[in-house]
């Protein structure tokens, strides 16, 4: 064999220490299938002396290091899984321009600076490998840069936090309101103490930038994506998605569009009701899934565990073996493509259904104000619903009869739930504050989009 690969990792939080653990334990079938064996040769850490979980009593106490610097120098593969933006971000530079390849899961960094770190593996002729930076455990990096490559993919949808999807769950099967569901989540070790990152959609907004890049072959960074999270997301909100036939997810969407004559790519991260007969809305608890609309290969979807030590330490590894039987045997894996450099267009362009559920006074004629606020905009209503008072939108009975002989008091309150025809979101927010200016009109109590139908 040849000579062993030195193999210096960076953090040693729950998935790094999944994978120490596992370079170890497994150390004879990887080198079996990278062609030499992989020397853990340290682990990275700010205290090298603070006890570990998993790691304090065992062989690889030893390998702990505060000298980060000094361990990327000696290495020929590293790993980074200590996150945030620096020092990974100089750490990884200082890796790559040393001749290392490097495999990391910093979906932030990426999302932020790809561009440098790509441009910095590619002048250095090496490896930069990111499979874990994109939920989890599910292969879809690879398939996106790599299966796909031949084809041209029309839209990415995907479930790629699992904090929030457990939250949105637990939702709609327990009828919790956003609050408690996030103080169960954290309880489980699922979100963090400050679920920002999730809730808010930032963590999903830096995999949807990194998505949007493979797929499109374009530059697009965490700033190009428009983001909303479920922070205003009700258990209201969720019951009329099931009595309507739909699922709350927060979805992260790249997709080609055009707008005004001009066709790019549009990205973005927001709750989402999808239909029930979709595979998405299927998605329960913390897993993760992506689905993936091409031209010529049609609907993939990629599912399985989004997040945990163990799930990510094999997407990692996966991408370890990669990038080391590249160095055994020579030549390297693919690298940036960028090529298409298509414009990222305005989010407020994007097409979609949306459902609006207003609270109205519930007296003759507020239907025709309503339609013609929307009508003003060019947006049309596919269906109206009220809440069970007995009475439909169009001011009749359940039993067909006109609902004015009994008609309450004016002053009384009902709940419009109005879907419309697909529209720009741009002609929607205009809709909004038209609605919201109707005298008529109590409250826009939510508004929230329709995907996947």
């Amino acid at each position: 064999m040849p000579a062993p690969l030195k193999v210096a990792l960076l953090g040693c939080g729950v998935v790094g220490t999944q994978v120490a653990r596992r370079l170890l334990e497994h150390a004879d079938e990887l080198a079996s299938r990278v062609g030499t064996s992989l020397e853990l040769v340290g682990i990275a850490v700010r205290n090298a002396t603070a006890p570990r979980e998993g790691i304090t009593g065992t062989p690889l106490a030893d390998l702990l290091t505060d000298d980060a610097e000094a361990l990327v120098d000696g290495a020929d593969v590293v790993v980074e899984v200590m996150g945030g933006i620096e020092p990974a971000r100089t750490l990884i530079l200082r890796a790559i321009e040393g001749g290392a390849s490097v495999v990391t899961a910093n979906k932030a960094l990426l999302a932020q600076d790809g561009p440098t770190l790509y441009k910095a593996a590619d002048t250095a002729g090496v490896d930069l490998y990111f499979e874990a930076a994109v939920a989890g455990a599910i292969p879809i990096v690879r398939p996106v840069r790599e299966s796909l490559a031949g084809d041209q993919v029309q839209r990415v949808l995907g479930i790629v936090n699992g904090t929030t999807n457990y939250v949105l769950d637990r939702m709609a099967t327990e009828g919790l309101e956003l609050e408690q569901a996030v103080k169960e989540a954290q309880a489980l070790g699922y979100a963090e103490a400050d679920p920002t990152a999730d809730v808010e959609g930032y963590d999903a907004a830096a995999k949807a930038a990194i998505l949007a890049s493979l797929a499109f072959h374009t530059r697009v960074s965490i700033d190009d994506v428009a983001r909303e999270g479920i922070s205003a997301v009700t258990a209201a909100d969720v019951q009329w998605a099931q009595r309507t036939g739909h699922t709350i997810k927060l979805l992260a969407i790249a997709e080609r569009n055009t707008s005004d004559g001009v066709a790019g790519i549009q990205v973005r991260v927001h709750p989402a009701l999808v239909p029930d007969a979709h595979p998405l809305a299927g998605v329960r608890g913390a897993f993760n899934a992506v689905f993936v609309e091409a031209e010529a290969a049609g609907e993939l979807m990629f599912y399985g565990r989004g997040a945990g030590g163990a799930p990510t330490a094999s997407a990692i590894l996966g991408d370890l073996v990669s990038v080391a039987r590249h160095r055994v045997l020579g030549g390297r894996g693919p690298v940036e493509s960028s090529y298409a450099a298509l414009p990222v267009l305005p989010a407020d362009a994007a097409r979609t259904r949306f459902q609006v559920r207003l609270d109205v006074d519930d007296r003759p004629g507020v239907l025709a104000q309503v339609a013609a606020a929307l009508a003003e905009h060019d947006v049309s209503i596919e269906a109206v619903r009220q809440s069970a008072d007995g009475h439909s939108a169009d001011g009749h009975s359940a039993d067909g009869h006109s609902a004015d002989a009994d008609r309450r008091d004016p002053t009384d309150v009902a709940r419009l739930l109005l879907t419309t025809h697909a529209a720009p979101e741009r002609a929607l927010a205009a809709t909004v504050a038209a609605l919201t200016d109707l005298d008529v009109v109590r409250d826009v109590v939510s508004v929230l989009r329709v995907e996947g139908a």
